[in-house]
């Protein structure tokens, strides 16, 4: 395979067409609700039995194993919510359970979410024990005008304290910032980008602001008392974005992320490489290969009503479908076309049955939406990832 004009032969897991197979932990609860977040996360201010749920996770691990199968993990997410209000013994048992459902070899990665807010120097060195060897901090802004407007518990000097404290603890970290924040300006943005590339970091996540449905941010938007930068702003911001992470050294692999070459997340590459992974936890979906035949899982969102379900039956899947070749295909392009490296065209055939339209193909290419890489792979180009949505409908008919 020959890939142009790109440096992802510096990636630490080159795609030779084994997008492994990932553990993802969806850790529910939070110690407030974020007015922009619409995550299956929840507030319980009277504690959480964590005894009771480590029972439920390892029932429901063990259920995921019977339906995958024997597996070789090459990558655990412990995800939320916020996971770093479990204790180092929850996560323990957890990484525990799942090594003695699935061969877990030495030295893969394990990432663990955690908010500035939730940081404690014991409670981290608790995690490193446990096994996690990344970590992955909500800083979200650098200023604490910001923060507050996010609904952040955390301010700038908790988040540099989390920042530290992590660099000291763990081999691996990364933290995640929004922009196209309200009355957010290009020349603001790439000050802040540059603040936070000079905490050492090796990757960022970096998310625009989006106004999700059922969010109080959504009834504000809708009210008009909010207004959030247009699209001609925002697309000046992703430029932003892009430009200053690239001269700095991080340039972007997928949409939204950004490492140092070696850095990039093993188990986020998973999902856009379109691997299998178990999804365990409230709210937590999956995608799990059987005899040939791909599925996709969700469990009940509700935690306590998971937890309940997994006591009577073993799991709280509420849905187990089986995607056909053509949903396969759709994932695949949508999942591929978000990565740096570009899609595997031949593996999407494989997948789709067919080749891409070469009509639409070349539309596209003579838009400068879209570009090859050789014979084997297809990526968007800087234009076409303000248009990615776009993009894949167009290649998917």
């Amino acid at each position: 395979m020959t890939i142009h004009s790109q440096p992802d032969n510096a990636l630490a897991f080159p795609d030779f067409g084994d997008p492994g197979f990932g553990v993802y932990v969806h850790w529910p609860f939070c110690a407030a609700k974020c007015p922009y977040c619409d995550f299956n996360s929840h507030v319980r201010l009277k504690g959480i039995d964590e005894e009771r749920f480590v029972a439920g996770f390892a029932r429901e691990i063990a259920c995921m194993r019977e339906l995958s199968g024997p597996r070789e993990v090459t990558s655990i997410f412990l995800g939320g919510g916020t996971p770093s209000l479990m204790k180092p013994q929850t996560v323990e048992a957890v990484l525990s359970a799942i090594a003695g459902a699935w061969h877990v070899p030495d030295g893969i990665e394990v990432t663990l979410e955690a908010n500035p807010s939730s940081v404690e120097a014991e409670r981290f060195q608790g995690y490193r024990s446990a096994g996690v060897n990344r970590v992955s901090l909500g800083v979200q802004a650098l200023n604490d005008k910001d923060l507050r407007f996010l609904g952040r518990l955390h301010d700038v000097a908790g988040a540099m304290k989390a920042i530290d404290l992590a660099r000291e603890t763990f081999p691996r970290m990364s933290f995640d910032l929004i922009y196209a924040r309200p009355d957010q300006t290009v020349d603001a943005w790439t000050a802040e980008l540059e603040e936070a590339i000079g905490y050492a970091a090796d990757h960022l996540s970096l998310y625009q602001l989006t106004i999700e449905e059922g969010t109080p941010f959504y009834g504000l938007h809708k009210a008009g008392k909010l207004k959030v930068p247009d699209n001609d702003q925002a697309a000046l911001l992703y430029e932003a974005t892009q430009e200053t992470t690239a001269a700095r050294g991080l340039p972007a692999y997928e949409v939204s992320n950004h490492a140092r070459p070696g850095a990039e997340s093993r188990h986020n590459l998973t999902y856009w490489r379109y691997g299998d992974y178990a999804g365990i936890g409230p709210g937590a979906h999956g995608r799990l290969t059987r005899a040939g035949h791909k599925f996709a899982t969700v469990t009940e969102t509700h935690p306590e009503t998971w937890l309940e379900r997994v006591e009577a039956r073993g799991d709280g899947i509420t849905e187990s479908v089986e995607l056909d070749t053509e949903e396969q295909a759709d994932e695949l392009l949508l999942m591929g076309l978000r990565l740096r490296e570009g899609l595997d065209v031949r593996r999407w055939q494989s997948v789709a049955g067919r080749t891409l339209d070469p009509a639409r193909e070349d539309f596209l290419l003579r838009q400068g939406f879209i570009e090859r890489l050789g014979n084997d792979r297809l990526r968007c180009t800087s234009s076409g990832m303000i248009v990615l949505d776009a993009v894949v409908a167009d290649l998917a008919l």
